[in-house]
């Protein structure tokens, strides 16, 4: 199913919603279309292409920030599905400290890993089960959840709204 991109008056990625939800805020007059995908919408009086950005006219205030939740889809976005020891393919998540030892459930202590390096490890931490990290874990970039919602594809017409 297409989508679409959403950004507040700010330019601000707000969220990404069917193609159906984005033409009835353009007839509606509440938003404005940046960039098409090519196709066309057509009915028995209007004929308009079919929006993949739109930007509100009016400014939607967000009472939160936006998280990530760590789950395994993220997880595997965030490494590429690569073990974060030796670079495999990644089939488990890892929690680098334990949580037997203390370490917590959160983006800067779970890494994706395969299933040799998972069980090597165990419940020790990499140092103790003579293992490096290919790289440390860290935070997804704010505009993470733009990925997240779509699957890890992003469409190329998108690019310059969402920040890199």
């Amino acid at each position: 199913m297409p989508r679409a991109l959403v950004l507040n008056a700010s330019l601000e990625p707000l969220s990404v919603v069917p193609v159906e939800r984005a033409l009835v805020l353009v007839l509606r007059d509440r938003a404005d279309v940046l960039a098409t995908n090519g196709a066309m919408w057509r009915s028995e009086t209007i004929s308009m292409p079919s929006p993949s950005v739109v930007r509100l006219r009016r400014y939607v205030r967000i009472p939160y920030e936006r998280r990530i939740p760590v789950n395994r889809r993220t997880v595997f976005q965030r490494d590429g599905h690569r073990c974060q020891y030796c670079g495999r393919q990644a089939e488990n998540l890892d929690h680098v400290i334990p949580r037997s030892q203390g370490g917590e459930h959160s983006w800067l202590n779970i890494v994706a890993a395969c299933r040799r390096c998972n069980t090597k490890k165990g419940g020790r931490t990499p140092a103790q089960a003579g293992l490096t990290l290919t790289r440390a874990p860290k935070m997804p970039r704010p505009d993470a959840w733009v990925t997240a919602t779509t699957g890890g594809a992003v469409d190329p017409g998108w690019e310059p709204y969402v920040t890199a």
